[in-house]
Order: structure tokens, then C-alpha cells, then sequence
């Protein structure tokens, strides 16, 4: 192996060895792509009142990403976890979750509701992937607290937006706060759209303990 071959400390997680300075161009190529979909998303949305809130927490995500790509940039296994959500949110957000177009989902496993928006939920989960990334790669906690963190950060995000759907639904009230509620007459469907939320972030700590290392979500900065 030669001198050029071997990474710098400095190298950016998505660079190949060898090509510090030329780090993979995905984050970009993923923020394009959403916000071609986002705007024709936006046109003649089912009901604006509910894209508004729907889309939302959206914009302020994608747009602290995009702001803060410069100053820490993820891994791209953390950006494409990110993007699930960006990307499932959006596609509620026009339809309103509960129709969205998923017959197909429902009809094969005999559901009684559309789990489009359970989807998103466990979608959700997997920013404590890049939760976990942040902390270990800053040096700012051990594995052990990072996985954690990234865990509990989800479930505290899971029960706040609850809580939110439930003030903005009575404020709002009508068709548009049930459709922003989106519960399709499910009595537990807070508790299991935070246990939803829970699980997918247990699936995404998994994968950066098993996968993390090898797809640059530890190196330090």
C-alpha cells in the first residue's frame, strides 16, 4: 500500500481513500431529487391546510440538513436513513396519510387501516442513526451513550409530536384536524405510532453497530 493510498485523518466519511478532497456527491444528489419532488408535490396538495402542517416539520429538517452539511457532513448511510422520512413525510403530506395510495400494502396482509403513515413513523426512528453518528464521531460520548441517546432522542420526539397532533387537531378541529390526527379510528394509535417510531430506531442503532464502521459513521472528525 502506498503513502497516497491510505486515508488522512481528515478525510471526509464519504470520501474513497485517496480522494479526500473529493467527497461523494450523494447528500447533493438526494437534496435535488427531494425538492424536485417536494415542489410538484406541493401543487394541488389534497387539502393545503393539512400539507402545511404536515410539510412543516419537513422543510425545518431538510433546511437545518442543508445548512449545516458544511460544518459536519454525515455519513451517506446517515443521509439516505434521513431521507426515508423526508421522502414518506412529503408523499402524506400531498395525499394526507390516510390516502395515500396504498391499497395494495393493506389488501395483502388484511389490515383494516392504511399503514402508510406507521411507515412513516418507524422511518422516524432512523435519525437516531445519525443521532448516534453525531455523538461518536464528535467525540462527545462512548458507544454505549450515543446508542442510547440516539434511542432515547426518538421516543422524546415520538411523544412530543403526539401531543402536538393532539393540541393542532383540536385547535384546528374539523376534517383537516382529523386528517392531521390521521389515528382512522384506532383508540392506541398514539401508542403505536410511538412504539413505531421506537422500533425503527432500534432497527437503525442495530445497523450502526454492525455496519457503522465500515460505512464511515465513526470516523472522527
Amino acid at each position: 500500500m502506498t503513502a497516497s493510498s491510505v486515508p488522512s485523518p481528515n478525510t471526509p466519511p464519504n470520501a474513497h481513500p485517496g480522494t479526500a478532497s473529493r467527497p461523494s456527491r450523494l447528500p447533493e444528489v438526494l437534496a435535488a431529487v427531494f425538492v424536485a419532488v417536494f415542489v410538484v408535490l406541493g401543487i394541488a396538495p389534497y387539502d393545503r391546510t393539512v400539507w402545511f402542517l404536515e410539510c412543516a416539520p419537513v422543510i425545518v429538517i431538510f433546511l437545518l440538513l442543508a445548512g449545516t452539511a458544511r460544518r459536519f457532513r454525515f455519513s451517506n448511510a446517515a443521509y439516505l436513513l434521513m431521507a426515508v422520512w423526508l421522502f414518506w413525510h412529503t408523499v402524506g403530506g400531498h395525499y394526507t396519510f390516510t390516502r395515500v395510495p396504498f391499497g395494495v400494502i393493506t389488501d395483502t396482509f388484511g389490515f383494516s387501516r392504511n399503514h402508510f403513515d406507521r411507515v412513516g413513523h418507524f422511518s422516524v426512528g432512523f435519525y437516531a442513526y445519525a443521532l448516534a453518528e453525531l455523538l461518536t464521531r464528535r467525540r462527545l460520548a462512548g458507544p454505549v451513550v450515543s446508542v442510547l441517546f440516539g434511542l432515547f432522542a426518538v421516543m422524546a420526539v415520538a411523544a412530543g409530536w403526539e401531543i402536538l397532533e393532539w393540541w393542532v387537531a383540536v385547535a384546528e378541529g374539523g376534517d383537516a384536524g382529523l386528517a392531521f390526527l390521521g389515528s382512522q379510528g384506532d383508540v392506541w394509535d398514539a401508542q403505536k405510532d410511538m412504539l413505531a417510531d421506537t422500533l425503527g430506531a432500534g432497527f437503525a442503532l442495530v445497523l450502526f453497530r454492525l455496519c457503522g464502521r465500515r460505512w464511515g459513521s465513526m470516523d472522527p472528525m
